[in-house]
């Protein structure tokens, strides 16, 4: 065989390898959240992770960027709408910046129970909400848990809504969450999450309300000593990408990814309701006190909230959030 002819089929060789690859090279998927590697949406995402390598033979790569590697909620947002971000595991309550309809989860006292909650954001309000992501250039793929939030302090228990009077909490800036607990007759403070455990030490707030999760994994029990079991919201997490990453799936990975996602959806939320026994043994052991509150009263309390959202939510949805509720 000539040289020149050798050399031909080497080229031919290295140019079929390289578009070989390129036909048949990975997607990668890159998905943060601003939780720890510890909790639950980390751990199972990991699993998702995992499942969804195997079972695509290596054509579907997802990374997990826990601890807000890629930013906190509202860039992550940001960066999925302009496509430059490809995934994340996102608070529900977070797309209110997108839409103020997202809000709709964190009516107080909505959810009687995590099974409610289930019912109404696997059914047709998480469906209407896709919808509008949909349009947004992001595509939810399922809505798991981050649970109910309970409130702790340091000022003493808190079980009838008088006891929340001139009390200073830390909340998550949106308006809603700011107008329930002025309603009630606390004082209300935005800070950012990652600052509050210092704000709580130093006595900038007294207050903060969270799943038990993160308060038992952010160690507030060493700057709060009471915790009430006020369930007043409770919180889902969405499961999402951006549309240009999706779109380079092919259709039958696409339905092996959605599959896997309600897979370990529901692992997920085995793992929150199984931990929070678990966290509340903890944090009693680390030396919080805890009591039940009188939810009847407090949602009796907060009705001025939700007539004054009907308006921003509509009457379609606030009938369906009291129908799924009943």
């Amino acid at each position: 065989m000539t040289t020149k002819r050798m050399s031909i089929m080497a080229t031919a060789l290295l140019l079929a390898t390289l578009f070989t690859s390129a036909a048949f090279g990975a997607v990668e998927i890159k998905i943060g959240h601003v939780l720890n590697q510890d909790h639950a949406w980390n751990v199972c995402l990991t699993g998702f992770a995992e499942d969804v390598a195997k079972e695509t033979e290596g054509r579907v790569v997802v990374k997990i960027y826990p601890g807000a590697q890629l930013g906190n909620e509202k860039d992550v947002i940001e960066g999925l709408t302009l496509q430059t971000v490809d995934g994340g595991l996102i608070g529900g309550g977070s797309f209110q910046s997108l839409d103020p309809k997202f809000g709709i989860e964190a009516l107080p006292y909505a959810w009687k129970d995590h099974e409610t909650a289930y019912k109404a954001m696997d059914g047709r309000i998480g469906a209407m909400l896709l919808d509008i992501l949909a349009k947004k250039g992001i595509k939810g793929l399922a809505w798991w848990e981050n649970g109910f939030r309970h409130i702790t302090n340091s000022r003493g228990p808190i079980a009838v809504p008088k006891d929340m009077e001139g009390l200073k909490i830390r909340v998550t800036p949106d308006k809603m969450r700011l107008d329930t607990f002025k309603t009630l007759g606390s004082s209300p403070m935005p800070i950012n999450f990652g600052e509050l455990y210092t704000a709580l030490q130093q006595g900038v707030v007294d207050a903060q309300e969270n799943p038990l999760a993160i308060i038992a994994s952010s160690a507030f029990y060493e700057v709060q000593k009471y915790l009430s079991l006020s369930g007043h919201i409770w919180g889902s997490a969405l499961l999402c990408v951006n549309n240009s990453v999706w779109n380079k799936l092919s259709d039958a990975d696409k339905t092996t990814v959605e599959r896997l996602a309600v897979k370990w959806r529901d692992e997920e939320r085995r793992q929150i309701l199984s931990q929070e026994e678990t966290f509340l043994t903890l944090l009693r052991d680390k030396g919080m006190l805890v009591n039940e509150v009188d939810k009847a009263a407090f949602k009796a309390a907060v009705q001025p909230v939700w007539a004054e959202y009907e308006g921003v939510f509509g009457k379609e949805l606030m009938d369906l959030v009291r129908e799924y509720g009943d």
